[in-house]
């Protein structure tokens, strides 16, 4: 059993060795307190008892009803926004199944699919931009193609338009930035939710076939009182482009990052021992787009498996990359990327009736943009040492600043 510090582990805002950080968790226990920006909560990295909490009625995300520092927090933490947002993602028991309810028709199976040749057109005009640059010199693939990507699937599925996307892109980026003071994070919340009203508007006076008129009109069309309120509405578009928009991103510049670092990972892909669903599944594994995720709240003392408890009312961080890579689950190897592992089970996309809803979308989107690209530029390499690539300072999400590559094209069609 872990002897317990006597004080929390101070998460790293800029998350500068964030491997390091996991491992330090790990030789903590099952789970034990660290300090977020200030906020003393408990992270959670063993995977069995992240599943168990997870899908216990014991924990919430419901913060204004069951967490007796809501008032306190929401105030004064630079992530207020994560956990004062009216969506499902903070919803708990019949109003989570309420709005859950209300938002899965816009990711029906059908939907996603009927998305697969948008995509496919999306990447390879990205691909065709790429081959058009001048020979020589690098490109930074997350700024001129792992971000553009879901930006423009987002926009045609959420018939967001074009001169509204980069505003969208700049106040998701703060959203995600954990080195901002309160101050400033309440300015990019401002600035949020000025561009979100601007959405509905455009789209209530013009809907169409889009995800964000259907949410519009389950908020309008429902007259029992089941539907959103405006302030659901709002969070819920939140919810939707924050989700499928700075993820995907990560996970398409990982899944690179790990295949030009490793070359006999691409082998295996080339030799047929692999698939680019294996890609995109171990790469949630071993780099998944979110390394913590706030909060849920404990109803009751939640006994741990080491003789501790979680007392009743507090918090609780979700450290899925650290469950990812926990050697209780993938053994000694966990820390390694391999794509022919047989067993890639993952928490990247949460576990239980708050599994994402966008997780066949985001899969759909870096498989095809994994598969075209090394088929288009097979010769690709990183244009630095891959320990020089500078993670994003922030602790929850989960990439690069920059993914500088040479591209080496072939003659072909380039």
């Amino acid at each position: 059993m872990p002897e317990q510090p006597s004080s929390p582990l101070v998460l790293d805002p800029e998350a500068a060795d964030h491997h390091a950080e996991h491992q330090a968790l790990h030789e903590r226990g099952p789970a034990t307190p660290v300090d977020v920006l200030g906020l003393t909560v408990w992270s959670v990295t063993d995977p069995a008892l992240l599943k168990q909490l997870l899908t216990s009625a014991q924990v919430s995300k419901d913060g204004r009803a069951h967490w007796p520092a809501y008032a306190d927090t929401v105030s004064m933490w630079p992530l207020a926004l994560w956990i004062a947002v009216e969506s499902m993602f903070t919803a708990y028991g019949g109003d989570h199944r309420r709005l859950r309810r209300m938002v899965a028709p816009a990711l029906s199976a059908r939907r996603i699919q009927d998305m697969r040749p948008t995509v496919e057109t999306i990447v390879t005009a990205l691909l065709d931009d790429l081959a058009a640059a001048p020979p020589g010199g690098s490109v930074d693939l997350r700024e001129h193609f792992a971000y553009p990507l879901p930006i423009a699937v987002l926009g045609r599925l959420m018939g967001i338009p074009d001169s509204q996307l980069q505003s969208f892109r700049t106040v998701v980026d703060g959203v995600f930035d954990t080195t901002a003071t309160a101050a400033q994070a309440a300015e990019n919340t401002a600035s949020l939710y000025k561009a979100l009203d601007d959405l509905i508007v455009t789209k209530r006076a013009d809907p169409a076939d889009d995800m964000t008129s259907l949410l519009i009109a389950a908020r309008d069309d429902e007259g029992d009182g089941s539907g959103f309120t405006d302030g659901e509405l709002r969070d819920t578009l939140l919810l939707m482009i924050s989700a499928g928009y700075e993820t995907t991103v990560n996970v398409i510049d990982q899944a690179i990052t790990a295949l030009l670092t490793d070359p006999e990972q691409l082998d295996h892909l080339r030799a047929g021992r692999a698939t680019w669903e294996d890609v995109v599944e171990e790469t949630l594994r071993h780099e998944p787009a979110i390394k913590h995720l706030p909060l849920r709240y404990a109803l009751t003392d939640i006994p741990l498996p080491d003789g501790r408890t979680i007392p009743r009312g507090d918090a609780i961080l979700a450290s899925y990359a650290a469950a990812n890579r926990h050697p209780d689950w993938h053994g000694p190897t966990a820390d390694r990327f391999d794509v022919t592992r047989p067993v890639k089970d993952h928490l990247a996309f949460g576990h239980g009736v708050h599994f994402c809803l966008g997780a066949p979308l985001a899969r759909l989107e870096v498989a095809t943009a994994l598969s075209l690209l090394f088929t288009r530029f097979p010769d690709i390499q990183l244009a630095l040492p891959a320990a020089e690539l500078r993670p994003l300072p922030t602790l929850i999400s989960n990439g690069h600043q920059i993914l500088p590559v040479h591209l080496r094209r072939t003659t072909d069609g380039d």
